[in-house]
């Protein structure tokens, strides 16, 4: 309502151990985690529409609730992320925009692998998603949460982050998730990532904003 139907609705399973501790949340593991988020997205699919919600999960139980104000939209779009085969799946069903994050924190939430950061983990995913979403896959957009970037000093960007991570320097610049280049370059990864893998939603942090608003109005309308 206060945004006027423009709302979207970005959901996770939730992957820091240390921020549900913080919170004094048990962290369960990424099975449970997933099939909460699961029953989650069921039970506000339910409260969104007309009638009354009425939902019996092993997580969840609503009887004949509402909840007001009633969606300006006919059907908000739930965006679904992570990086887990299973959530993936969840989101290939259930989600409207499925986003790609490349990385895995472990099971004990504190962990930072990077199984899926390359183009050919990136292709893995989506081909993930793909399986299990069907005939909803060409309804769907893909996002990637794109974790770094640098105009400036885009080889030592890549180099440092390849030490960290266990990549090459060229993997890395190649990488979905990090934009490391000059904006020209930059631009054409994007619409080869576009062309390539169907990426049409681009999602950063917001030390990243000031660096990816001339992309934006140089990709504009393209």
């Amino acid at each position: 309502v206060l945004s006027g139907g423009r709302f979207e609705l970005g959901i996770g399973a939730g992957h820091s151990g240390d921020e549900y501790r913080e919170a004094g949340i048990a962290f369960d593991s990424a099975r449970i985690r997933v099939e909460r988020l699961g029953e989650s997205v069921q039970v506000m699919k339910r409260l969104w529409g007309d009638e009354s919600a009425n939902f019996d999960g092993r997580h969840y139980q609503v009887h004949g609730h509402r909840s007001y104000p009633r969606p300006a939209q006919p059907r908000i779009p739930i965006a679904i992320g992570g990086n887990g085969k299973t959530l993936l799946e969840l989101a290939a069903r259930e989600a409207d925009i499925v986003g790609f994050t490349g990385f895995w924190a472990g099971e004990n939430g504190r962990a930072r692998a990077f199984p899926h950061f390359t183009v050919e983990g990136i292709a893995d995913r989506i081909a993930i998603v793909r399986h299990a979403a069907a005939e909803r896959f060409e309804e769907m957009e893909l996002n990637v949460l794109v974790q770094s970037i640098d105009t400036r000093r885009p080889r030592e960007s890549a180099e440092t982050w390849g030490e960290r991570i266990g990549l090459t320097a060229e993997q890395v610049i190649d990488s979905p998730f990090v934009l490391f280049g000059s904006e020209s370059q930059l631009e054409e990864k994007l619409l080869v990532y576009r062309e390539r893998f169907g990426i049409s939603y681009i999602t950063t942090f917001q030390a990243g904003m000031d660096t990816l608003a001339p992309l934006v109005a140089r990709l504009a309308g393209r």
